[in-house]
Order: structure tokens, then C-alpha cells, then sequence
């Protein structure tokens, strides 16, 4: 797509370091973070006990397991600062959750922290395709969500000319795009597509702007929605993976080269794949919950996190690291309707497969008597699919019925109905269904 085979390859030697060079350096770093937490913070020290663990029990990797799992709920129950690991003098930055569902979960960064974030949002950018000297155009919210600030310190590391944006003022948006000619972008990608639409509204073919690079995350989105931003934009699409509780963005970035999935920073964090339910620990390949301990953060280190992202380990390919799958969805996100797991990221796989749908949509189940409703909405992808509306409404119950196994009603909406999210992160569902 849009960025050439020079701007390819590695940025560390750690990232082409061999495979049992990476497990000792893991084994080492993983043996100071226990031995951290269980000296400085209550919570660990409580955990570990009650489970008849110590660090000192750590001899291999594989010994990580009979540790304790931490979860939200423990950041949200030791609220604000009850997980810190230093003294909150030496915090030099405070990022938090919004809160929607309860307390927000407080995440803490002593400066060296924020010189270790820099440093792998850097490399991230540079594996996704961005070099020194180039604009970055950074459409992810500033504030206490970590995303701008995150990919604004790791542009400048990387001696990249920041636009710090941030979310909104789409128009805004459009205009310092044509005016200032970045080479990248990085934002979500439910706000990319609302970008898209508007350059296309305003007459402005995006495969004519000057981006060849887009670092999309901080939502789960498929390989379809992948298809359809780089036929529409002409430049390469590329996933980075985080998330406040473990970092921020860039846990894991994919290679523009390769494009199969991100690849875990593992010389700072190392990954586990479990059953959801029994908390099993899953061989490489197998799908389940994705888990987290940081190894190199001073501030807050997690020690065995619950991402509830459902993804599995892979082989490494373009760096010498094992990638994580494209996340299938959330373990908390998954709804359960007459019986059938469905995943939001199914139905955009189907919405973006038909021709004369827009890749937008949103999902609502309700109750209707004892049974579970479902009602999607999509748009069309223009004013002249219109006589085609029923068609594509049947296509589309035919395909979530042969292919997910649910039967759903389809409002076909016309073009730009649907609400955009220009801040933040895309809702796609609405589960009116009483709670038990």
C-alpha cells in the first residue's frame, strides 16, 4: 500500500534478539518486578500470601502460573493510589479510565515510565511504517485517556513533526490533513472511518491525501474493516495494541511488512493466553483471554492482568516475538443471545462484506416476552443503493442466521444516519435486556 520498502525493519536489537536471549532477559526482569511488588505494595504482597506463593518461588517462566490473576476490580477496589508501587511523590503523571461503570481505574507513571512508554511507542511506530522526519497527525483523544499522549511522546521520540489534534472538530480534522500533508495517522479506527465519510462529503478523494499510513486501536476491528479503510484511503492500515491498566498504547504493534497481527514488546511484558472461566493456562495458538505482567514499569506494575481481550499467542514472523491474534472481542463484551456467543466484531464482518453497505452499524437486543430481540442497524453506502434497501436488510438476516446463528431484524438507514463518534471510542451495542 502506501509506505515503501525502505521504511521497513527493525529499530532495536532486541527485536531481532534470538529466543532464549528474550526468555532470560523475561526471566530476570520478571524476578525484580515480584520482588517489587511484594515489598511495596499491600495488595500483592496479601494476593501472593493467600495464594502460598513468594518470589522467591520463581525459578522459570512457567512458574508465573501459580501466581495470582489481578483484575479491574482490584485497581478499582485499592482507588486512587493503593497499587502504586513507589512513593506517589516520585508519580510524575496520573492517566485514568472514565469511570462509565463505577470508580475509574488510576494509573500511575514515574518518569522513567513515561521514558519507557516513549520509547515503545516509538518502536511501534517505526514497526507500523513511520520514520524520522515525518508529520504525524494524532487524532487520539489528550487527557486522562491515554491514547494522544501516548502516541504523541512516541512520534516526537521517534523524531516525527507531531499534529497534536486530538479528537473532534472533524472538519478541523479535514482541513489540517489537506493543509499540512501528514504521512501518518494514528486514531481509532470507528473515528478513521468518520474521517473518511467526511473527506468523501467534502468532494475530496482520500486516496489523494498525502497519508500512506494509518496506526489504528484502543478498539477491536477486522480484517475486513482493514480491506475497506485501505481500498477507500490507498495507505496502509496497521494495528497497535494497549491498554491504561498495563501501559497505554503500544503493548503491541504490527509490522507494516507483514500485517498479521501485533507483536508483543516482550522484553517489557509477558503474555499468557487462559481459559476465561477456569483461569487455565493455554498453550501458543489456543484461543482465550489475553494476560499481562508488565515487566519493566516502576510505578504501577501488574502482575498477571485480566485484559479480558480474547486473542491467541502466535509464532513470531517479521521481529523475533510472538504476536498476539486480532482480538476477536472481549470476554465482558460477549453477548449471549438465545443461547449463541456473538461478538460485535461478527456482525461487522458481515456488514463490511456486503456491497452497498457502509461500515456502520449498531446492534440492540432487547426482550421480547421470554425471548432475546436483536435489531441491527446499518446505513447505505450511498444515495443509489437505495432501491436495493430490502435486499440488502434480507442478505444481511440471511447471513447473521446461516453464519452467526441468530435471527436479527435489519434497518437499512440511509447514508450519515448513523451517529458518529468523534471522541473516544465507538458504542456499538445497546443491550436493553433487564438485568438479573
Amino acid at each position: 500500500m502506501g509506505v515503501s520498502t525502505d521504511r521497513r525493519g527493525a529499530r532495536d536489537a532486541i527485536e531481532v534478539a534470538s529466543t532464549d536471549e528474550i526468555r532470560a532477559l523475561q526471566l530476570s526482569r520478571l524476578k525484580t518486578t515480584l520482588a517489587h511488588v511484594y515489598a511495596n505494595v499491600p495488595h500483592y504482597r496479601q494476593a501472593f500470601d493467600a495464594a502460598g506463593v513468594h518470589p522467591d518461588d520463581l525459578h522459570t517462566l512457567s512458574d508465573l502460573a501459580r501466581f495470582p490473576l489481578t483484575a479491574k476490580g482490584d485497581l478499582r477496589a485499592n482507588y486512587p493510589f493503593g497499587l502504586f508501587a513507589v512513593p506517589r511523590e516520585q508519580v510524575v503523571r496520573i492517566h485514568a479510565s472514565s469511570g462509565t461503570t463505577g470508580k475509574p481505574t488510576v494509573v500511575g507513571y514515574t518518569a522513567r515510565d513515561i521514558d519507557t512508554w516513549s520509547e515503545l511507542m516509538a518502536r511501534s511506530i517505526h514497526a507500523a511504517g513511520g520514520r524520522a522526519g515525518d508529520i504525524a497527525h494524532v487524532a487520539y483523544g489528550y487527557g486522562l485517556f491515554t491514547g494522544g499522549l501516548g502516541a504523541h511522546y512516541g512520534a516526537e521520540r521517534l523524531g516525527c513533526s507531531v499534529v497534536p489534534m486530538s479528537g473532534g472538530q472533524t472538519e478541523k480534522q479535514i482541513q489540517l490533513i489537506t493543509d499540512f500533508k501528514p504521512d501518518l495517522i494514528l486514531v481509532t479506527p470507528s473515528y478513521m472511518l468518520t474521517l473518511i465519510d467526511a473527506l468523501e462529503a467534502a468532494g475530496i478523494d482520500p486516496r489523494s491525501t498525502s497519508l500512506k499510513l494509518g496506526i489504528f486501536g484502543a478498539e477491536p476491528w477486522t480484517e475486513a474493516m482493514r480491506a475497506e479503510m485501505e481500498a477507500r484511503t490507498g495507505m496502509d492500515a496497521v494495528d497497535i495494541f494497549g491498554l491504561s491498566e498495563v501501559m497505554g498504547p503500544g503493548v503491541a504493534c504490527e509490522c507494516v511488512e507483514s500485517k498479521d497481527g501485533p507483536v508483543i514488546w516482550e522484553d517489557h511484558f509477558y503474555p499468557e493466553i487462559i481459559h476465561p472461566e477456569t483461569g487455565e493456562v493455554l498453550p501458543d495458538g489456543e484461543l482465550g483471554e489475553l494476560v499481562i505482567t508488565t515487566l519493566t514499569k516502576e510505578a504501577l506494575p501488574v502482575i498477571r492482568y485480566r485484559t479480558r481481550d480474547l486473542t491467541r499467542l502466535l509464532p513470531p514472523s517479521a521481529r523475533n516475538m510472538r504476536r498476539i491474534g486480532k482480538i476477536t472481542g472481549r470476554s465482558d463484551d460477549m453477548l449471549i443471545i438465545r443461547g449463541v456467543n456473538v461478538f460485535p466484531t461478527q456482525i461487522e464482518e458481515l456488514v463490511c462484506a456486503i456491497e452497498g453497505l457502509a461500515p456502520h452499524y449498531l446492534i440492540h437486543v432487547d426482550k421480547d416476552g421470554h425471548l432475546d430481540s436483536v435489531r441491527i442497524e446499518v446505513e447505505l453506502r450511498d444515495a443509489s443503493a437505495a432501491p436495493r434497501r430490502e435486499a440488502l436488510a434480507k442478505e444481511l438476516a440471511h447471513k447473521a442466521k446461516g453464519l452467526i446463528g441468530i435471527s436479527a431484524r435489519i434497518d437499512v438507514l440511509d447514508p450519515a444516519s448513523i451517529e458518529r463518534v468523534s471522541v473516544g471510542k465507538a458504542r456499538r451495542v445497546f443491550d436493553n435486556r433487564p438485568k438479573s
